[in-house]
């Protein structure tokens, strides 16, 4: 927003009445080849009004009267809202580019199937026993704790390219950028009104304000109902990552509660904890091949994102 602008912005906060007059102005000006005069305009707005317009710059010398400093913003701010603009206020966001799949409709589906496993005994069994056939021969080689390790590795590696490559910073930046804007501008409504309450501003004043902020808090309700794409493109790389992570899970769970881990193995020192016992409870009812499964994984996934430069923080925030 320009200089001129702001100071036509400013002037019809404290003044109701400044927009008609505003209009007389270049109504006038453009009856007179751009240049205005006291005498063409006098019936339309006070002494008051056409000395703050000096004042402020808004009017400045011409050759034979005033003249408007900076027509374009001077129109852009008459023919707009008369409010402050905030940046990501009018982005654009097209639903269409947060629109699942048919693939990650299904890959949501066969997640949820493979969710069954925990409490199923026969899912587990069969996703278990299937998964031993590749992975017995890591199981024979290494103790179990670095099977662990070796698991969320792999799982770290996948969830950082499926997330890099599935979600959309962009489209993200763009959802957190609008409801920044709209954020930004009910709060300078908040403080025009408080400003106009003291000031004793007229009760047209103070209700032109009041519909204002009506206006902001319906559009943020439905841009509220649109942000469901954000939560969509969020969620997207989401069920890959369990279509993918729910069979591991389940494979490990598998051998350690049918008994095919030796219990030698399923002892282990854990850095703070110390000596734990993998298939009993750490943390609360957390066992131990679980809470060990995520500090290795967390700490894999960033060091994959800082080795690959993948960042996934929302573009323009």
């Amino acid at each position: 927003m320009t200089r001129t602008a702001e100071k036509i912005n400013a002037l019809v906060r404290e003044d109701s009445e400044m927009d008609d007059a505003l209009e007389a102005i270049r109504e006038a000006a453009d009856e007179n080849g751009g240049e205005v005069q006291w005498q063409d305009v006098n019936d339309d707005l006070t002494s008051g009004q056409w000395g703050r317009l000096i004042e402020k710059g808004v009017l400045v010398d011409g050759t034979e009267g005033f003249e408007i400093a900076d027509r374009e913003a001077y129109d852009e701010a008459l023919d707009g809202d008369g409010g402050a603009e905030f940046p990501g206020s009018d982005v654009d966001i097209d639903p269409e580019e947060s629109k699942w799949s048919q693939w990650d409709k299904l890959a949501a589906v066969g997640s949820v199937l493979l969710m069954v496993g925990y409490w199923f005994d026969s899912v587990r069994d069969t996703v278990g026993s299937t998964l031993d056939l590749v992975l017995a021969p890591l199981d024979a080689a290494l103790p179990f704790y670095a099977v662990i390790l070796s698991v969320a590795l792999l799982t770290g590696l996948y969830s950082t390219l499926l997330q890099a490559n599935l979600m959309n910073p962009e489209i993200m930046g763009k959802y957190q950028q609008r409801m920044k804007a709209m954020q930004e501008k009910q709060k300078d409504i908040r403080e025009r009104k408080k400003e106009a309450e003291e000031r004793d501003a007229s009760e047209a004043e103070i209700e032109r304000i009041d519909n204002e902020m009506e206006r902001a808090r319906e559009e943020q309700m439905e841009a509220m109902a649109d942000n469901l794409g954000m939560f969509k493109e969020q969620f997207r790389p989401m069920v890959w990552i369990m279509l993918f992570t729910i069979p591991l899970f389940l494979w490990m769970y598998w051998k350690i509660l049918d008994g095919h881990v030796a219990e030698s193995e399923l002892r282990m020192v854990m850095p703070i904890a110390g000596e734990v016992e993998l298939h009993r409870g750490l943390i609360g009812p957390m066992w131990g091949w679980i809470v060990w499964y995520f500090l290795c994984s967390m700490g894999f996934t960033q060091l994959l994102r800082k080795s690959l430069n993948i960042d996934m923080t929302p573009s323009g925030t």
